[in-house]
């Protein structure tokens, strides 16, 4: 794209201060917002979205447990009283990095330091019939798609006359034994246990099936083999049914195709088995991994290039404990962000950077009801107890009074009585112009 005739971003206030443009509004981006909050920089926030997106949680909204708006945070509102901070809802295309110049979807800006934090995308490992027809789970768009998928799904089973062909409809196939798939699976499964049967008593539902398939030997890869054993044992007394080492072949809309397995019948197959950095223009290929990850020094600066800066998912670090860079989960972002900042006032002040380190504070996952595991640094556990460490944790990370009021409602509600109250299929309308003006002249028409 020629970008000699691109106008410049408009109406951003101009001040004289350093100025950072930080792309993405997620744990890393978001982080840093909040630490460079009225400091002595110029702030200018942008990303494809007006809202910060809670992702640990995108799967209860899928299954119906939590509204989409608990879990978005407008982003505006983090810039209210803040005279430093701009917010511009813009897609990031190329970098001139020699010119300090970004171009997104809007317009340019110039920046003294830019910091890319665009996260990750669905990773299809280049199976083209899978991501057509599967359904990814990296937005709240995503997630309520999928919600009103499985819903809908459930309505057009019940006016099928014969058993054997409401089977695709029925079936559940997640694909991914990490947290997500984990926990994804142990909600479809506490649905169809307790909530689907009450919904359609006109349904079978020992003829559903859920279906956990994961390429690797274990789920939880990155977790401790007491919490693998656990995650397991608590998916298999739920009804899922688990494949580990088991490749997916293809999908066409209707059957999944497995190495060495018969063939599964489903029109729902949820697709959560790796994840792709996302990908800017302007930068030479050798800034990049293999895997598509910009390579960073230790300071989370990219090689090769002066004042810009990767953090979280985008990045990679190979260093001590992880030569192949650091997990793509928020507490490296989080902490990855809490760190630049610091550097960013040193950086003003002409000191000595900080080299960044990585403190791993745990990990953990949720299966279902009173049914979680938990690893700290020093020792791990599983059970009700880890099941409430993991609501106090995400309950306390949700950003907003708001959000975390109606998420403890939501939860309480849900575990009182067992039924989640949000299986509504809400789908927008679309009717094109010309169709709404026949409309409206059709009511107003005196015949």
């Amino acid at each position: 794209m020629d970008y000699s005739n691109y106008p410049p971003i408009p109406n951003l206030p101009s001040l004289n201060l350093p100025k950072v443009v930080i792309v993405g509004g997620g744990f890393a981006g978001l982080k840093l917002v909040l630490s460079l909050r009225n400091s002595g920089f110029q702030i200018i926030l942008l990303d494809k979205n007006n809202y910060h997106q809670f992702q640990p949680l995108f799967y209860q909204v899928a299954t119906a447990g939590l509204e989409p708006s608990a879990i978005a945070f407008p982003l505006r509102k983090i810039f209210h009283g803040a005279s430093n901070m701009s917010f511009r809802m813009a897609e990031a295309e190329n970098v001139d990095a020699k010119e300090k110049r970004l171009y997104t979807d809007i317009g340019y800006i110039d920046y003294d330091y830019l910091v890319l934090a665009m996260g990750a995308d669905t990773n299809y490992f280049g199976a083209k019939n899978i991501e057509y027809y599967s359904s990814p789970m990296k937005t709240v768009s995503e997630a309520l798609y999928i919600r009103n998928k499985i819903i809908s799904n459930y309505e057009r089973a019940i006016t099928i006359p014969k058993m054997e062909d409401r089977k695709s409809l029925m079936n559940m196939v997640i694909v991914g034994g990490g947290p997500t798939g984990v926990e994804l699976a142990g909600a479809m499964a506490e649905l169809r246990n307790n909530v689907f049967p009450k919904d359609y008593p006109e349904l079978s539902f020992k003829n559903m099936k859920v279906v956990l398939i994961e390429a690797g030997p274990k789920l939880l890869g990155a977790m401790s083999e007491q919490a693998q054993k656990h995650a397991l044992k608590y998916l298999q007394d739920l009804g899922v049914e688990v494949f580990l080492s088991t490749r997916v072949l293809d999908y066409d809309g209707k059957v999944v195709s497995l190495a060495e397995k018969e063939p599964i019948q489903t029109q729902t197959l949820l697709w959560a088995a790796g994840i792709k950095p996302n990908h800017i223009a302007g930068f030479d290929p050798s800034q990049f991994a293999g895997n598509g990850r910009m390579l960073v020094n230790e300071f989370n600066q990219l090689i090769g290039s002066d004042g810009v800066y990767v953090l979280g998912d985008q990045c990679l670090l190979p260093e001590g404990d992880f030569p192949k860079g650091h997990p793509q989960v928020a507490q490296v972002a989080i902490q990855q962000a809490r760190n630049l900042s610091k550097n960013l006032f040193k950086q003003k002040k002409g000191q000595a950077l900080s080299p960044f380190k990585y403190k791993n504070h745990g990990s953990m996952a949720t299966v279902g009801r009173k049914l979680a595991v938990v690893d700290l640094p020093f020792f791990s556990f599983q059970g009700a107890l880890a099941w409430l460490t993991w609501l106090f944790v995400h309950l306390m990370a949700i950003l907003g009074v708001k959000n975390k009021v109606f998420i403890f409602l939501d939860w309480s509600w849900n575990y009182l009585s067992f039924d989640p109250s949000l299986r509504l299929l809400i789908k927008p309308k679309y009717v094109r112009a010309s169709e709404r003006k026949e409309l409206i002249e059709e009511k107003s028409s005196p015949d």
